[in-house]
């Protein structure tokens, strides 16, 4: 993180708490735009494509047209998967000039591929409980490898990858130069005085 200053402490605080409370207040809606990403992706992986997602209060709901009609429906707390946007923001926020340039621009990709990463979570997690929670049925659906590949890329996701996500998007798209502080470019002006003064003393 550029110079760890009290400023830059403070900034980071601020785009935390700011991201931690558009990601509690989002959440519902978020789940919504989640739910329909993710969908075509798991109903691509399966056959017959039968699943269909969708948001009920802070989960995802997981529903097929084969499962029988009084069986209970699993929920996905898409919550989990999704509060490194509070990790996110605080590392923004320590960009000086994001709002100048491109920086804007920047901004928006790294949202957008935060969100992809989300979908992707999401659909990684149903195929890690279609893999391994649904006792008989998973077993005759899922064989060992795939069990282990959803089951390893979902405790991945959990473990290492909501965070790793987060500063990666924040190292590769907004990091960039730290913006020169006001004191340097008044030191450099004020050596290339004192050397022009004394080459005109020599003179």
């Amino acid at each position: 993180m550029p110079g760890l200053g009290p400023r830059t402490l403070a900034r980071a605080a601020a785009g935390f708490a700011l991201g931690l409370a558009l990601w509690w207040g989002a959440t519902p809606w978020y789940d919504r735009l989640l739910a329909g990403a993710a969908e075509p992706v798991v109903r691509f992986l399966e056959r017959p494509a039968a699943t269909r997602l969708y948001a009920e209060g802070r989960e995802i709901v997981i529903d097929r047209s084969d499962f029988p009609s009084n069986s209970a429906r699993p929920g996905l707390p898409a919550d989990d998967l999704t509060f490194n946007v509070g990790l996110f923001v605080a590392l923004a926020a320590t960009v000086r000039g994001l709002a100048r340039d491109r920086g804007p621009g920047r901004f928006l990709l790294a949202l957008a591929l935060l969100f992809a990463t989300h979908a992707a979570a999401v659909v990684v997690n149903v195929e890690f409980l279609y893999a391994t929670q649904l006792g008989p049925w998973s077993e005759a659906h899922y064989g060992a490898a795939a069990r282990n590949f959803w089951g390893t890329a979902a405790h991945f996701y959990r473990v290492v990858g909501i965070h790793a996500v987060a500063l990666l998007l924040w190292w590769g798209l907004l990091r960039g130069e730290p913006a020169p502080s006001p004191d340097s470019g008044r030191a450099g002006s004020w050596r290339g005085a004192g050397r022009a003064s004394r080459r005109r003393g020599r003179g």
